[in-house]
């Protein structure tokens, strides 16, 4: 459960791999090299901490994750949060916060709740993914324009009235090469699919600004010289303050992450015919994070569409995704100064295509057309993560979905009251004798059902001599229903009613029935595994009366 998949794949591992991850892997440093450094300026901090990230957290991911073929590095998926904290927080609180999700990360991987995080409904996750889409494309306005304006508002409707009021002072010369870069990137794969669109439309833009002397703002003229070597670590210091301010950001860091690289490797997982251990993964992720944080860099997960690019290009092996590490290592180092170049409008068109990728339209409209239940929680979560931010829209969209699960239990569940002739899984009718009253729960009998069986006796308004409950279509009882089961023990006594439980078909059920001394207050021979045999037992009560 904890052992990286490196370890395993390397076993076999012969010459003919190496050349495949070899080759993938450099195929998806470049296709990284823009998102990265476009990553980076999208989340509030400086161009060269997207690179850090990439090389430092996507070799650990490879290195040690659950995955074969996982790539790791800065999502989209993290451009919103980070963009919020650092605002809110600054860099340093990006820094801490990205450690305390590593730290997390790791305790969730230990205490096994790789599967745990699978179940997160879909609903929320197109809900909160297509959310990020539409606001990470509302803070790249500004530079796909080039329109002439101080910082981007932070809130929405704010950032839309801001644009709206500067939108005169648009460049006609960015509009068009954030044009050309979203058109190139989109007709490039009927040219070449090995060459990645993304990179090839940075370089041919990034010549023409130069060589034509655009009047276009670049990466340097924004952020200055950039940094080609990798910063030296430092452990953050961390304190009770500290960890208290920065948690609430440092968990929707962690669950994010554990999210996204989840379904990144359940996506590699059915292109490749492998599986994954979920658990190892979230340690790697956590790892990661950690390793990334020390180096100044922002957070990190599995990356769908980097990790779909190394599968289809022959990776199967980890090493892929380290060569990939590597090679964006080697052009930070080489060839990171004339990241300068590149034009802001360059990067906010990678940004879109990045933006419709992730959205999910195809999956909002198809969820749009399902159960009202999907599209009150898809919707929510939608809103939430546009309007106020993607921490509260998890959150409330979470607690959303567990009460809608539990009001459709509810419905689910029900209890039907017999006095002449009853179904028996075996044997057919069988006749109820006078005086003797059948209750058949359907459902889990939990703490939101619990009520129906209560009413159901309430208005009953009889008073039989003896009472059978069966519980043959009982999944789950919790405390409430246990507590349920004890109120009908004392209330029989109390009237004089025999009480017999029949056909306890979950053995947790009955466990917890016996533990509670539930068994012993009713008597052994009044819990029967079969309907007959409750009948039996209650010709046997109503003779003794």
């Amino acid at each position: 459960m904890f052992k990286p998949k490196l370890f395993d794949t390397l076993k076999d591992y012969d010459r003919q791999q190496l050349v495949k991850d070899l080759q993938a892997g450099l195929i998806v440093g470049l296709v990284a090299l823009p998102l990265a450094i476009a990553f980076g300026i999208a989340s509030g901090v400086a161009p060269e901490k997207g690179l850090f990230t990439a090389v430092i957290a996507g070799f650990v991911i490879s290195a040690l994750g659950g995955s074969r073929v996982q790539i790791g590095g800065p999502t989209g998926a993290f451009i919103v949060i980070v963009y919020g904290i650092v605002q809110t927080y600054g860099v340093g609180g990006l820094v801490i916060a990205t450690f305390m999700a590593g730290v997390l990360l790791i305790g969730m991987g230990i205490a096994r709740l790789g599967s745990v995080i699978k179940f997160i409904p879909y609903p929320l996750i197109v809900g909160f993914t297509s959310g990020i889409a539409v606001v990470i494309f509302s803070s790249q306005v500004k530079d796909l324009l080039g329109l002439h304006m101080g910082a981007v508002p932070a809130d929405f409707p704010a950032k839309w009235k801001t644009y709206a009021h500067y939108f005169p002072t648009s460049n006609l010369y960015a509009a068009l090469i954030a044009g050309g870069t979203i058109a190139l990137i989109l007709v490039w794969p009927k040219v070449s699919k090995r060459v990645p669109g993304s990179l090839v439309a940075v370089l041919l833009t990034t010549l023409l600004a130069y060589l034509l002397h655009l009047p276009v703002e670049t990466v340097g003229s924004r952020f200055g010289k950039i940094q080609s070597s990798l910063p030296h670590p430092y452990i953050p210091s961390l304190d009770f303050h500290t960890i208290k301010t920065l948690i609430q950001p440092a968990i929707t860091i962690a669950l994010l992450g554990g999210i996204e690289s989840l379904l990144s490797a359940v996506v590699a997982d059915g292109m490749i015919g492998g599986n994954h251990r979920s658990n190892m993964e979230l340690v790697a992720q956590g790892a990661a994070n950690i390793c990334s944080s020390i180096f100044g860099g922002i957070p990190a997960t599995g990356a769908i569409a980097r990790t779909a690019t190394n599968v289809k290009n022959g990776g199967r092996t980890p090493i892929a995704g380290m060569t990939h590490a590597v090679t964006l290592l080697l052009i930070l180092l080489f060839f990171g100064k004339w990241a300068a170049l590149i034009p802001m409008a360059t990067l906010a068109g990678v940004l879109v295509v990045v933006c419709y990728n992730m959205s999910e339209w195809r999956s909002f409209v198809s969820i749009l057309k399902g159960p009202k239940y999907d599209i009150a929680i898809l919707l929510t979560t939608f809103f939430l993560t546009v309007v106020v931010d993607l921490t509260t829209a998890i959150e409330i969209g979470m607690i959303l979905a567990a009460f809608l699960f539990m009001r459709g239990m509810i419905r689910s569940s029900s209890v039907e009251t017999m006095t002449d002739n009853v179904n028996s899984d075996d044997t057919g009718k069988i006749e109820v004798p006078k005086g003797v009253e059948v209750f058949e729960i359907t459902g889990p009998l939990f703490f939101g059902a619990a009520y129906k069986f209560q009413d159901a006796l309430r208005l009953a308004d009889r008073h039989p001599r003896v009472l059978i409950v069966r519980l043959r279509k009982v999944p789950l009882m919790d405390a409430t229903g246990i507590r349920v089961i004890k109120e009908v023990v004392q209330q029989s006594r109390r009237r004089g009613t025999r009480l017999i439980l029949s056909e306890i078909h979950n053995a947790q059920i009955l466990k917890d029935l016996t533990d509670a001394r539930l068994v012993f207050a009713i008597g052994k021979a009044n819990v029967t595994a079969t309907l007959r045999d409750a009948i039996r037992r209650s010709h046997i009560l109503l003779e003794q009366e």
